[in-house]
């Protein structure tokens, strides 16, 4: 009997204490509500702990009652902290949501970006720190991954519409920022923070993109020879701690057809080894005649971690693209609506069949606390190979040399030419405390070198034939040399020179298939194919001090520019040139969500090697100089979820080169003496509430001409607002998501873009009109699928987004809309 009794005394006791024991459980979601995987979890002190699960789960028991402190870790998110009360027998549920955080090692980007939110809240390529981009004394404008997927994004041009004072120049990848040109075929836009360039003919795809940013103002005392307008970094997507997989297909107006992939996640079980891949094929017609464009993209991204202190990267971007290179729409004199705007002036059988690759591999390591090391490679490849029917830039002319503005004069191109980059960056971080002041030193050495080897080459058809053979630019005062034909134009009849190449007749719109085998060609000397090597080294020391509220940026760059004249022939000679950088910069908070700032930045940019090598362009010409002084405020709204900048600034420019547009010679340039531009600039991103998101940009930029040097014929150029240099412009998108059980999964979406007024060139007689567009969506999402349906420039507005001159305008698309379906998985 004992016995027994004793055995239910003992029973009681432990039914006592585990009613005594609690219960800690939870989730740990993103701030879109995503789960986070493999969050390490532990509650400090008590040698326990866990990860958390593809749900975001986690859970302790048999937990004595007590405080508890929580803390969650891991890769790419801040520390997690929650103090527990727990009473005896108490069950905690925990809803734990985790903000990004990017350690000091990660100056150069490594591991992706979890954030799922249209703000961005840090920049690397500012300060070559991980700076929050409040304390960077200059103006970032940035879209990240999900504002390009809302807006059904696929090319650069329809990304950067949602940046404050950034312009398409024409439809290449070919932009205006503040006023200031910058192209893909220089070398003066980023990847990953490293120096790259494109092709020039078409806008980079943006399915492999986690961000597109742009430091606004020059940016050489980081970066070198830059455009003082800005500079465009475009940051690729990095692999995930936790495996996400999507596959997106969108199909719609212009025989569009596109498909997607997006894999990423752990390659190992201690996920020290992380992949991503992203894929893409398109084949997409576009509004305009003979147009088409098929792109096929792989995008793999390999992240290795062996340590914590020392993480490396390789990334490989490859594009092959087949299209037809479009020069635009001519129109007839100066009646911009007296052709179609889908009027091109190709030939059936024209070609332009691009390669591009972009190789990075990078290594951060921390020595110490306090210490890394960074170094970064980046070789970049580019081959073309081109067919095409353009035009001349002139009208067709009549035996007395008068224009004929039905027929436009076409010029036939055969070029093959491959380019190549090479640009390796190291640099090291220190970070110290002297007192109550933080320090954070950078010092770094680039070294960039590009080269178009011997080998390629371009032969030119154009002009009238001669009767004695050949073909030659027309001279009315000899008419006597050339063959005639007759041609009737609304009931008259003329005498006009005989064509090598065939006009474009805009009354037609004859685009036939052509035999270039019937063309009399000459091999000229382009710019694009003429051998060109240089070389750049630079030099940096950056200094960013914090003291309480004060914190100040201090950086200098020398800069040592090498291009080899007359490259691989026996004349090559180095042409060296040097150039000291400054900038100096202040941010101070007057609260925890306001911070004012001012900067003040010189920039240098050699003029541009191909021009400067080509012996029709009038050079050699010295090189840009550029200054900036800007001021401006950021502030935080909402619990941080939304943001509000305001921004003024000056530039001054010297030396820019424009065309001469002289008929006899396109390549001919001119050297303007010095440009000014100011303006103010407003941008606002992020979510006013968890399910609505914003994005309001406005800009006014006073891009002028101020001196236009000594040649009295060319003041009549001074006052004239730069080319293709809107004074005003803006943008806004709202999308909204219902949360309502009926309503659930729906969302909708509304924006648009306006530009106004623009001059073509330097001629102030020939301008574009200005124009807004409305642009709208529609979201449906269920479980792991989502159908979405964009509707672009819903008034089917006629409108250009830039141009030369009206034989080569540039038209912006008609109303149009693309359905997208996608599984993430």
């Amino acid at each position: 009997m004992k016995i027994y009794l004793s055995l239910v005394i003992l029973l009681l006791s432990f039914t006592k204490l585990y009613a005594q024991t609690g219960r800690i459980s939870g989730r740990v979601v993103n701030a879109s509500g995503a789960a986070e995987e493999s969050v390490n979890i532990i509650l400090k002190g008590t040698g326990k702990g866990t990860l958390t699960s593809a749900n975001g789960d986690f859970e302790f028991s048999a937990l004595p009652a007590g405080t508890y402190h929580l803390l969650g870790t891991g890769i790419g998110i801040k520390q997690i902290e929650k103090k527990i009360s727990l009473q005896d027998g108490e069950t905690v549920t925990l809803e734990l949501t985790s903000t990004e955080g990017v350690q000091e090692l990660q100056t150069v980007e490594i591991t992706g970006r979890k954030e799922t939110t249209y703000k961005n809240d840090l920049s690397f390529i500012a300060s070559k720190t991980a700076t929050p981009i409040k304390d960077v004394p200059q103006a970032i404008s940035y879209i990240t991954k999900e504002v390009m997927r809302d807006q059904g994004t696929f090319l650069m041009g329809d990304a950067v519409k949602n940046m404050s004072g950034v312009n398409q120049f024409t439809f290449y990848d070919d932009l205006t920022i503040r006023g200031f040109r910058m192209n893909g075929g220089s070398t003066t836009q980023l990847v990953n923070g490293l120096r790259t360039f494109s092709g020039f003919w078409k806008q980079p795809p943006v399915n492999y993109l986690e961000r597109v940013e742009v430091i606004k103002g020059a940016a050489s005392a980081l970066y070198g020879n830059t455009s003082p307008g800005g500079t465009i970094n475009r940051v690729t997507k990095k692999p995930l701690t936790t495996a996400q997989k999507s596959l997106t297909f969108t199909t719609g107006s212009f025989n569009t057809l596109r498909t997607l992939a997006d894999f990423t996640g752990p390659m190992n079980e201690s996920k020290t080894l992380l992949y991503r891949l992203n894929l893409g094929y398109v084949n997409a017609q576009g509004f305009r005649n003979l147009q088409f464009d098929k792109n096929i993209i792989v995008a793999p991204s390999v992240s290795f971690l062996p340590t914590e202190k020392t993480r490396i990267n390789f990334d490989l971007v490859y594009n092959r693209s087949n299209s037809r290179l479009d020069r635009g729409q001519s129109v007839k004199g100066n009646d911009l609506y007296s052709s179609s705007i889908s009027t091109s002036l190709n030939a059936v059988n024209d070609y332009l069949n691009e390669e591009t690759y972009l190789i990075t591999t990078s290594l951060n390591h921390q020595f110490t606390q306090h210490t890394s090391f960074n170094i970064a490679y980046l070789r970049t490849g580019y081959s073309e190979d081109l067919l095409e029917h353009r035009s001349s830039n002139v009208n067709a002319v009549d035996s007395a040399g008068k224009a004929l503005e039905n027929l436009v004069a076409r010029q036939v191109f055969i070029r093959k030419t491959k380019s190549f980059m090479d640009n390796v960056s190291l640099f090291f971080n220190h970070n110290f405390n002297t007192g109550i002041a933080e320090h954070k030193l950078v010092a770094g050495y680039d070294y960039i070198q590009s080269f178009t080897p011997k080998g390629s080459g371009q032969q030119t058809a154009n002009g009238y034939l001669l009767k004695s053979g050949g073909a030659a630019a027309y001279n009315a005062k000899t008419p006597e040399r050339y063959q005639f034909y007759n041609y009737t134009e609304n009931g008259v009849t003329y005498s006009i020179p005989k064509p090598n190449i065939p006009h474009y007749d805009l009354t037609l719109q004859n685009n036939n298939m052509e035999d270039p085998s019937k063309y009399i060609f000459n091999v000229t000397a382009n710019a694009a194919t003429t051998p060109v090597f240089y070389k750049l080294h630079g030099l940096y020391l950056q200094e960013q001090l914090k003291i309480n509220r004060l914190q100040i940026l201090l950086g200098l760059r020398l800069d040592t520019y090498v291009d080899k004249k007359g490259y691989t022939t026996n004349t090559e000679t180095n042409v060296t040139q040097h150039a000291l950088l400054p900038r100096i910069g202040a941010v101070y908070s007057l609260s925890n969500h306001i911070n004012i700032y001012g900067t003040y930045t010189k920039g240098y940019n050699p003029q541009d090697a191909t021009v400067q090598s080509d012996p029709l362009s009038g050079g050699p010409f010295d090189p840009i100089r550029s200054s900036l002084g800007e001021a401006g405020l950021k502030t935080e709204w909402f619990d941080g979820r939304l943001t509000a900048n305001l921004s003024a600034y000056q530039i001054e420019q010297t030396n820019t080169l424009y065309s001469a547009n002289a008929v006899d010679n396109p390549n001919l340039m001119q050297q303007i003496g010095r440009e000014k531009a100011k303006g103010v600039e407003f941008d606002v991103t992020g979510n006013i509430l968890s399910n609505w998101s914003l994005i309001l940009t406005y800009s006014y930029n006073d891009a002028k001409i101020t001196d236009a040097g000594t040649k009295a014929t060319d003041q009549v150029l001074v006052n004239k607002q730069k080319p293709n240099a809107p004074k005003s412009q803006g943008s806004i998108w709202t999308k909204y998501t219902f949360t309502a059980e009926a309503l659930k999964g729906l969302g909708i979406a509304l924006g648009g873009n306006f530009v106004t007024t623009r001059n073509l060139s330097l001629n102030n007689t020939q301008t574009l009109p200005g124009y807004a567009l409305l642009n709208g969506a529609v979201y449906y999402k269920i479980d792991k699928f989502q159908v979405q349906v964009n509707l672009n420039n819903l008034a089917n507005k006629t409108h250009w987004v830039g141009g030369y001159d009206y034989l080569r305008l540039f038209p912006g698309a008609p109303r149009n809309f693309m359905a997208t379906i996608s599984y993430t998985f």
